[in-house]
C-alpha cells in the first residue's frame, strides 16, 4: 500500500491550502507535519529536502516536491482533475492562474496593517466583481455545463470554489449579481469529497488568526535575511528582512 502523502508547512492555511483542497477533492487522506521549531525546519533544509529552501513541500510517491503550482499540477495530474487533453489541461492551468490571482490577494489581507486592510477589502471586491466573477459567469452561462472544463471536476473548479468561499467569509453577499456562480459554488460544496472537506473536523484550515499569523513570521526570522523559508507571498519576505 502506498504511503499517504505528507504536507509540510506552518499550522494554517497559506499556500498549502489549495494543495489541501485538491487532495480532498480528490478523495485522497493525508498526513501533515506542522512547522513549528527551527529544529524541525533546519532538519528539512539540512536534509536536502527542500530544493528551494521553502515550503509548501509534499512528500508523495517517493518525492519531495515543492512550489506551490508544480504541486498542483502533479496532483491534479495524478488523479485525473487536470483535463483529458492539452486544449483542456491549458484552460485549466488559464483558469487556474487568474482565480490565484486574486486568492493570493485574499491570503495576504490578514498580514496587513489594520488601517489597510479595510481599502484592500474594498479593492478585493471591485476586482472580484470586474475583472475575475465575470469570466466564469460567462463561462458557465455560455457553456450550460456544471464544471468549467469538459463537464466534468477538474483543478480550476477546486481552485475556484475555494476562492469563492474564502471570499465570502470577509464579504458574504460577494456573489449576489453573479447567479450562475452561486448555482455552481452550491454544486461544487455538495459534491462528496468537497463537501466532507468542508465539514467541521476536516483538515481544512480556519481564517487566519493572531497565533497563526505568528507561526508563520516564525520561520522567516529563523533563517538569514531574504531567505525566508515560507513561500506565502514576496511582500512577507521584504518584512522578513526588516524584521531581523
Amino acid at each position: 500500500m502506498a504511503a499517504r502523502p505528507k504536507l509540510h508547512y506552518p499550522n494554517g492555511r497559506g499556500r498549502m491550502e489549495s494543495v489541501r483542497w485538491l487532495l480532498a477533492a480528490a478523495g485522497v487522506e493525508f498526513d501533515e507535519e506542522f512547522l513549528e521549531t527551527k529544529e524541525q525546519l533546519h532538519k528539512l533544509q539540512d536534509g536536502n529536502h527542500l530544493l528551494f529552501q521553502q515550503v509548501p513541500m509534499v512528500e508523495i510517491d517517493g518525492m519531495k516536491l515543492v512550489q506551490t503550482r508544480s504541486i498542483l499540477h502533479y496532483i491534479a495530474d495524478k488523479y485525473h482533475l487536470f483535463g483529458k487533453d492539452l486544449k483542456e489541461r491549458t484552460l485549466i492551468d488559464m483558469y487556474v492562474e487568474g482565480t490565484l490571482d486574486l486568492l493570493e490577494l485574499i491570503i495576504m489581507h490578514p498580514f496587513l496593517k489594520p488601517d489597510d486592510q479595510q481599502k484592500e477589502m474594498v479593492s478585493m471586491a471591485q476586482k472580484a466583481k470586474i475583472r475575475y466573477f465575470p469570466v466564469f459567469e460567462k463561462i458557465l452561462r455560455d457553456h450550460g455545463q456544471s464544471f468549467l472544463v469538459g463537464n466534468q471536476l477538474s483543478l480550476a473548479d477546486v481552485i475556484l470554489l475555494q476562492t469563492i468561499l474564502a471570499l465570502e467569509e470577509k464579504i458574504p453577499n460577494i456573489l449576489s449579481a453573479f447567479p450562475f456562480l452561486q448555482e455552481y459554488s452550491v454544486k461544487i460544496s455538495n459534491i462528496p469529497t468537497i463537501k466532507r472537506f468542508l465539514e467541521p473536523g476536516s483538515k481544512k484550515k480556519p481564517p487566519p488568526d493572531e497565533i497563526y499569523k505568528e507561526d508563520i513570521w516564525k520561520p522567516c526570522v529563523w533563517n538569514p535575511p531574504g531567505l525566508c523559508p515560507v513561500d506565502l507571498f514576496p511582500w512577507l519576505i521584504f518584512f522578513c528582512i526588516l524584521s531581523l
